[in-house]
């Protein structure tokens, strides 16, 4: 199996559309990690590149995401990925709670933000 994180620094960016990069994690059938490597984020919105095909033909199945909108959600899952938003932290510890089981998707959208911050499509 394949997952993958949107990533800043070392943890789950918050913001799919915008994050540095995408950490990609290997797994075998004992859901051990067997291989980690780094694809790099399209510019602009993550929602209007082709991130979401570039995904499904390197076999990813899973994201592991902070927030998103409805349209980048759809268009992840048009491409057989299934996300769960909502994670945060470091990713390798992430990506050991989600094989645990012990991940579960928040069913928010990015326009429900919990902290209340206007989700939009602007750089920092």
């Amino acid at each position: 199996m394949k997952i993958a994180i949107p990533t800043r620094e070392g943890r789950v960016d918050d913001h799919f559309g915008h994050c540095e990069s995408y950490t990609v994690y290997t797994t075998d059938e004992a859901n051990n990690i067997v291989n980690r490597e780094t694809l790099p984020s399209p510019q602009g919105c993550g929602c209007k590149s082709n991130i979401a095909s570039v995904m499904q033909q390197m076999g990813i199945t899973v994201m592991l995401a902070g927030n998103m909108g409805p349209g980048a959600l759809n268009k992840l899952g048009q491409h057989g990925i299934h996300v769960y938003r909502g994670c945060s932290g470091e990713t390798e510890e992430l990506v050991k709670a989600f094989l645990a089981g012990n991940v579960s998707d928040s069913g928010e959208a990015c326009r429900a933000h919990a902290e209340g911050h206007e989700c939009s499509h602007h750089h920092n």
